[in-house]
């Protein structure tokens, strides 16, 4: 029994760690056999609310997400039962075994499936981008409808009538809960890591929400275990350990955002960066992914700022805009020529990107002008060029850029 504060705490931490292993495995499941995306949810909610009033009386069971499991399970039952759904999918629920704690345990391959068909069907392209991004989290990752809203701009009564509506298109449009395969997989395989690239995107961002990055990283971790021999499954995992490894150092003690160049490299977590690195050593051969995370262990395995092999990064960005002819990917290549090759460089092919008109106005696009102007030595233009950038941007960002064209006045 948990009796004092710290018990309480302990049963608690390992209510929700147990809930975060198992919330995908146990909403899979009961999607697969029910059909009904709104009860495996609610089930698998309820468990863990029971599970904060029982562990503290009766203990911390010796398989948490199997308990989960079994207690959604009968929720489930007692609710089809009062609905009188057909006795086969009772039949089929009743049957079904709890987790078993180890990977390759009796059942294990089944509910490894039904979170890999979760994540596809969540991530189907016949949904809308932003829609596939909030249904992966809270169908898949389990985040509150009230903290996608937040991070989403949107209100939360908004965020659950998209949810509604994405579910609604699901079962409307008779999308299948399953993994293609063939070349359906190679087909729609981008599409699902493009999702997880973007919810990290959202939590990385200065004033972005970090759980989400959190939840990238776990399920890219998901996606490669469960898909092993695909390479820019494994690239992607990479990039975000390399990239996530920064997090405590990315602000100073006010909160203001540090560039790269100035951040206390002693605070960078060296084991992510040791397990992103070994990743992407097994990755074979250059992708859009792959390109990226090298991109990213060039900067993470710099003994120092002045160390970054930037001709490297700039190579590595000359074969990613052949994979990706994006005018984002023409600025970072712009960017990393001007500190390869010098700031002329740099502003050349900036100047080329921006050729096209994509991108006008676009305020990072007038940061990287300023940074290069700066480094060929017209202070007071690259100034009013931050003031420019800032102008654009609100919050950690804002300050950043302010902050540079002061140095600079």
């Amino acid at each position: 029994m948990a009796d004092g504060p710290a018990e309480r705490l302990a049963v608690a931490d390992a209510v929700a760690a147990a809930s975060t292993g198992s919330y995908a495995r146990i909403v899979a499941t009961l999607i697969r056999v029910t059909g009904d995306w709104t009860l495996a949810e609610d089930c698998a909610q309820e468990a863990s609310a029971l599970a904060l009033t029982r562990w503290p009386v009766e203990g911390v069971p010796a398989n948490p997400g199997g308990w989960l499991m079994t207690v959604a399970r009968n929720r489930a039952i007692d609710v089809l039962r009062r609905s009188s759904v057909e006795r086969r999918k009772l039949r089929e629920l009743a049957m079904l075994t709890p987790i078993e704690p180890e990977p390759g345990a009796a059942g294990e391959g089944e509910i490894v499936d039904d979170r890999l068909r979760l994540v596809f069907t969540c991530c189907h392209p016949a949904l809308a981008l932003e829609a596939r991004v909030a249904l992966t989290l809270r169908t898949v990752c389990g985040v509150p409808t009230a903290d996608i809203a937040r991070a989403l701009l949107v209100t939360e009564s908004t965020m659950a009538r998209r949810l509604t509506r994405a579910k609604a298109k699901i079962a409307a449009a008779g999308i299948p809960y399953r993994v293609p395969t063939g070349p359906m997989l190679a087909e729609r395989l981008p599409g699902v890591l493009a999702v997880l690239y973007l919810l990290f995107t959202r939590g990385y961002d200065a004033d972005g929400e970090p759980a989400f990055a959190d939840e990238a990283i776990r399920l890219a971790r998901l996606l490669d275990r469960l898909m092993p021999g695909q390479p820019e499954v494994a690239a992607l995992l990479a990039l975000f350990l390399l990239q996530h490894s920064r997090r405590d150092a990315r602000r100073d003690r006010e909160g203001n955002l540090l560039t790269l160049d100035r951040q206390d490299r002693a605070r960078w977590d060296h084991a992510a960066i040791a397990e992103g690195v070994g990743i992407l050593a097994r990755v074979p051969a250059d992708g859009p992914y792959a390109l990226q995370a090298r991109i990213a262990a060039c900067h993470a395995t710099a003994a120092s700022a002045g160390a970054t092999d930037w001709a490297a990064i700039a190579g590595a960005y000359d074969r990613l805009v052949r994979w990706q002819p994006s005018p984002v990917v023409e600025l970072n290549r712009a960017v990393a020529h001007g500190y390869a090759h010098g700031p002329a460089a740099g502003l050349a092919l900036l100047a080329a990107a921006r050729a096209g008109g994509a991108l006008d106005g676009y305020p990072l696009a007038v940061a990287a002008e300023a940074e290069l102007t700066a480094r060929q030595g017209d202070r007071e233009r690259a100034a009013a060029l931050f003031r420019r950038a800032a102008d654009a941007h609100r919050g950690a960002e804002r300050r950043a850029l302010l902050d540079r064209a002061d140095q600079l006045s």
